[in-house]
């Protein structure tokens, strides 16, 4: 007895609240440990790894359906060793068994739920299964381990034999000396065309994900192409995601994706990652396009970052669950009458802007969206656009309050240094674009909170903070976003420092992750546990992946040290993706607008000034991605070298823009720089 009780609890010293949301199933789980691991080779019994994260609605679906079932429970018990993982917390162990799923010619997602021998080896899994599905299966396989063994062997050493082949093998990688021209620019968005969608925005299949680097990449192809339409696309794309229900209307921020091709029913999980990307291209696209909708998003999500996702020392929690009182959505959902009663004279005007009546998704239950321009639909309604944003204001503020007296959704709250990343850079577009002040207060509040408690005293990354801890080494993604969010933090305050510490994880991460023999990065650290395959993370999907983010890492800083050997990584890399890139640029939009990035001479903007708020903000004025900006007020002395020969040549600030080493003439008005840079 105390054995299953021992066993049942396994899970209830873990930090991630997805595993303690199985800490009290019959189950006998385990945390990935060596405990569990031995013990799997010790009483000779395959392994059942169950991977997935606390906002994966059919996560909870599965649990309630199967894992909390006392008879299947005692099923999975008595011929498997179990464990639970969390992705967020070891995507290393989800990225080896996701590619085993994939092997087995199936497809990807969460829950996913892979059988291996006790030597860790996948022979077979899946995503969800149904309980009586479940139990059968659970049953044929300990069945199987004892009666078919050689067979399940053969299977895994099949699996393993193809998982073993390396990326660069795989994918045939191979550097080419090929020129990077804009004529493959071209070619790359004429792949992305043929799957638009020319009405809503977004690609032409259901679900929707907003998949940001997409937009990076197409923003990029617009400003090389101003007459090819990409801009248009962009625009429709954007717009229909923020008048959509994927965009929580009321209270800001993005959902993870919709089930439709409208936008409009949201899977209602928040991401962390989602919106911190999201931020970044609604900030640059307004750049592009002057639209008051989208810095309305950008100041709406960042207002629910600090109201919900925020902790007190300045991290930022993972996520927010789909599902609250047992349903998904039920916290994000209204009924005509709550309107009526919140918002009394101002109701109808308000349910006609967000269409909310008899029920626009289920019998009496309304998702709120929107349709078109807000000022025109104030003109339909025959009042000012003043008069009708003050009266949305004070409705918002009234469903809000009325909305946190309910039972809230679960909330992820362990903090990772990659999302962080994410989301620091985020807020320092968003600083950059609008000059808000509150954002750079976020954004450096959430730098030293990752420097302080989120790198060791031997300068490594760590990936988690939970309950005043950080625990796990980084992988390369840590690396990757902390970098990029520090130079970020950098270009909007041109405080040293945050360059200095940007500095110090790549030299860790050459170090720790790179592979001379292919110029790419591994995911895992040299120094990190041992899985049965040491991967490297190449195709850039809902988040960039790790190694196109660190091209664009090692660019840049080799940039401001002066550093060729940075650079030249960072361009071979490029240069060994370029033939899959050619391949598949759907699949490697990070990558595509690195290689777009490269078509020109990246700009150095380096002012001299003693106020460089308002010259940052006009300079963001115009949407220039290619550059690296660089500042000190007159007479501070300086590290970067392409600063130390140059200061204020009068009473006014002065700024200097230099392309591949060629410097135009110092100039002193920011209409001067963007003339530089033939914007």
């Amino acid at each position: 007895m105390s054995e299953k009780k021992n066993n049942k609890n396994a899970l209830s010293n873990s930090t991630s609240p997805y595993l303690l949301q199985h800490a009290n199933n019959p189950v006998h789980w385990y945390p990935w440990s060596k405990e569990a691991l031995n013990k799997a080779k010790k009483e000779d019994k395959p392994i059942l790894v169950s991977i997935g994260y606390s906002a994966c609605h059919w996560c909870h679906v599965m649990e309630r359906e199967s894992f909390e079932n006392e008879d299947i429970a005692a099923i999975m018990n008595e011929h498997l060793i179990c464990i639970k993982v969390d992705r967020e917390e070891r995507p290393d162990v989800d990225q080896v068994y996701m590619d085993a799923v994939h092997a087995m010619g199936l497809q990807g997602g969460w829950p996913l739920n892979v059988f291996l021998l006790p030597d860790q080896r996948p022979f077979y899994g899946g995503t969800y299964f149904p309980p009586q599905s479940w139990a059968q299966i659970c049953n044929q396989i300990g069945k199987a381990f004892q009666r078919q063994r050689p067979a399940l062997e053969q299977s895994a050493a099949g699996f393993m034999k193809n998982l073993s082949v390396g990326e660069a093998e795989k994918y045939g990688l191979k550097k080419t000396d090929s020129p990077f021209t804009q004529e493959k620019v071209k070619a790359f968005y004429k792949k992305f065309e043929e799957q638009f969608d020319l009405e809503k925005g977004g690609n032409a299949r259901a679900p929707k994900f907003p998949m940001p680097v997409l937009y990076q990449f197409l923003m990029r192809a617009g400003r090389l192409f101003p007459k090819s339409g990409v801009l248009s696309h962009v625009e429709r794309t954007l717009n229909h995601m923020a008048w959509g229900g994927i965009y929580d209307q009321i209270g800001g921020g993005f959902t993870r994706y919709s089930t439709d091709m409208d936008w409009f029913v949201p899977h209602f999980e928040k991401m962390l990652y989602d919106n911190g990307q999201l931020i970044s291209l609604y900030s640059q696209a307004y750049q592009v396009m002057k639209k008051p909708l989208y810095q309305s998003v950008v100041m709406q999500t960042i207002n629910w970052l600090e109201r919900e996702m925020t902790s007190k020392e300045g991290g930022f929690y993972a996520a927010l669950d789909a599902d609250s009182e047992g349903e998904e959505g039920k916290y994000y959902l209204w009924t005509e009458a709550e309107i009526d009663h919140l918002l009394g004279p101002d109701a109808e005007l308000i349910k006609a802007y967000y269409h909310i009546g008899q029920g626009n998704w289920e019998p009496g239950r309304n998702i709120p969206f929107r349709e078109g321009e807000t000022k025109d639909f104030a003109e339909q309604q025959g009042i000012s656009l003043n008069e009708f944003e003050d009266a949305l204001a004070a409705a918002h503020l009234r469903l809000l309050a009325a909305r946190e007296e309910k039972i809230a959704p679960g909330k992820d709250d362990k903090i990772l240094a990659s999302w962080n990343g994410i989301m620091l850079q985020g807020l320092c577009d968003a600083y950059a674009t609008f000059g808000n002040s509150r954002h750079l207060d976020m954004a450096l509040r959430n730098g030293y909170f990752l420097k302080e408690h989120m790198i060791d005293d031997k300068g490594r990354l760590l990936r988690n903070f939970k309950n005043g801890k950080a625990t796990i080494s980084g992988y390369l993604e840590d690396y990757a976003w902390v970098i990029k969010g520090f130079t970020g933090l950098y270009q909007i305050t041109f405080n040293e420092y945050w360059l200095e510490e940007a500095h110090h994880l790549l030299q860790v991460a050459l170090e720790e992750f790179y592979d001379p023999d292919d110029g790419l990065f591994f995911f895992t650290s040299k120094g990190a546990e041992a899985l049965i395959l040491r991967k490297k993370e190449l195709f850039d999907n809902v988040i960039p992946s790790s190694n196109s983010v660190m091209a664009g890492n090692l660019y840049d800083l080799g940039m401001y040290f002066e550093n060729e050997n940075y650079t030249e990584t960072a361009v071979n890399m490029l240069k060994s993706m370029d033939r899959l890139l050619q391949m598949a640029p759907q699949d490697l939009a990070g990558w595509a607008s690195f290689y777009a990035d490269r078509t020109e001479p990246i700009a150095e903007i380096a002012m001299v000034t003693s106020n460089p708020t308002p010259f940052l903000t006009a300079l963001h004025q115009h949407y220039y991605p290619n550059k690296i900006l660089l500042g000190k007020t007159p007479g501070q002395t300086t590290q970067l070298n392409l600063l130390k020969a140059r200061d204020q040549l009068s009473d006014k600030a002065t700024f200097y823009v230099c392309f591949d080493k060629t410097c135009q003439l110092p100039v002193h008005t920011i209409e001067e720089v963007h003339g530089h840079l033939k914007m």
